[in-house]
């Protein structure tokens, strides 16, 4: 990671971050020489991104480019079970669960490590939960049914720290998503899987650790999937939509040996009020790729559910 005397300052939206001095941000501006980006060892292909054209938008932030592009991702996703009416307690009127069977929904911890990406490396985690398409009123199953089959599902994010600057005033003024800044190590590789988030103190909110899933290699746009997530931004919502190119993952059912540890904090708060019953998935992906479209108006049911 960058020191001090080796970071500059930019302005986004009226709010100065510091990013690395001659990294992918500081040269670039969100609008990468892909060519250069392939020369970057760490990066296998760019091949999915040369299909994506950016373009220039206005945004909270000022000018800026989209989508965002991570030449190089890995991800730990744990899925468990929660009680449909936690999981109402904690979202918007306007959106519901998704239910897996009745009285049932999904909740998801995640952890990120983007290794290259326009804003340069950091690490997130978050605390969502799997929601319904806000602007139908299908049954739950045969939403997920539809999601499952085009790869392609809803959610709402309750926590989603960030570890540097420039993510958590792109994210949170940007996006609408609820970002801080704090201590945040994720490590992923073919054997183990580490995570670990610190509160406002330095001690542990939240932590994991496993062994990650055997992993299958994909051709880069095998195995593309979305991500549709839904933001209030100044009172009005939003849809975020991602596309995540697998190139190395692998996933594990009832997964043994995971060690999750709850301690003090925001995501250990979220988790808790969501009362899961039981992890029923491991996701484990050590190489991939992710293009994050900002976000657009949407229109989402005025009376509650």
């Amino acid at each position: 990671m960058p020191t001090i005397q080796d970071t500059v300052e930019v302005e986004l939206g009226g709010r100065t971050v510091t990013v690395p001095k001659g990294g992918l941000y500081d040269r670039f501006r969100m609008d990468p020489n892909l060519d250069e980006i392939a020369r970057d060892p760490r990066v296998s292909s760019v091949d999915f991104f040369r299909g994506l054209s950016k373009t220039k938008v206005d945004s909270p932030i000022g000018e800026t480019f989209t989508p965002n592009f991570y030449y190089r991702i890995s991800t730990a996703r744990i899925t468990m079970l929660a009680r449909s009416s936690a999981i109402r307690d904690r979202l918007p009127a306007e959106l519901a669960p998704l239910q897996v069977a009745p009285g049932l929904g999904l909740v998801s911890i995640i952890f990120f490590r983007y290794d290259v990406c326009d804003i340069d490396f950091y690490t997130e985690a978050a605390v969502g939960v799997a929601v319904r398409p806000a602007r139908h009123g299908r049954l739950g199953f045969a939403d997920l049914v539809a999601g499952l089959d085009d790869d392609h599902l809803h959610s709402y994010v309750l926590s989603l720290p960030v570890n540097t600057q420039i993510a958590q005033v792109r994210g949170h003024d940007g996006y609408g998503f609820p970002k801080w800044v704090t201590e945040l190590d994720v490590d992923i590789d073919d054997t183990h899987t580490t995570a670990r988030v610190a509160n406002d103190h330095g001690d542990t909110d939240i932590a994991l650790s496993v062994p990650t899933p055997a992993q299958t290699r994909h051709p880069s746009g095998e195995r593309v999937s979305s991500l549709t997530s839904y933001t209030s931004i100044n009172g009005a919502w939003h849809s975020t939509t991602s596309q995540t190119n697998q190139l190395s993952a692998g996933s594990a059912l009832l997964p043994r040996n995971l060690d999750l540890r709850l301690g003090s904090g925001r995501l250990s708060d979220d988790v808790r009020s969501l009362k899961p019953i039981r992890t029923v998935r491991l996701d484990v992906t050590t190489e991939g790729q992710l293009a994050l479209h900002m976000p657009v108006p949407t229109s989402v049911p005025a009376t509650p559910r």
